[in-house]
């Protein structure tokens, strides 16, 4: 069984949590922004590096 931190998430679905359009989604894992693997011609994003991104992104935020 996946641990929930080893669940994948499509673009679709990272982009509801960080609040993004699925096409920012995927560019960002273009360039390198968001960690992310290519599975096919998808991009597919771990649970925990998307919580670690948004808790990070958060934190800069609060801090600028």
């Amino acid at each position: 069984m996946v641990e929930r931190e080893e669940e994948l998430l499509n673009s679709r679905e990272v982009a509801r949590i960080l609040d993004l359009s699925p096409d920012t989604v995927n560019e960002f894992a273009r360039k390198n922004i968001l960690p992310a693997f290519k599975k096919g011609k998808q991009w597919r994003f771990r649970k925990r590096d998307i919580t670690t991104f948004n808790r990070r992104q958060s934190r800069d935020i609060r801090d600028a």
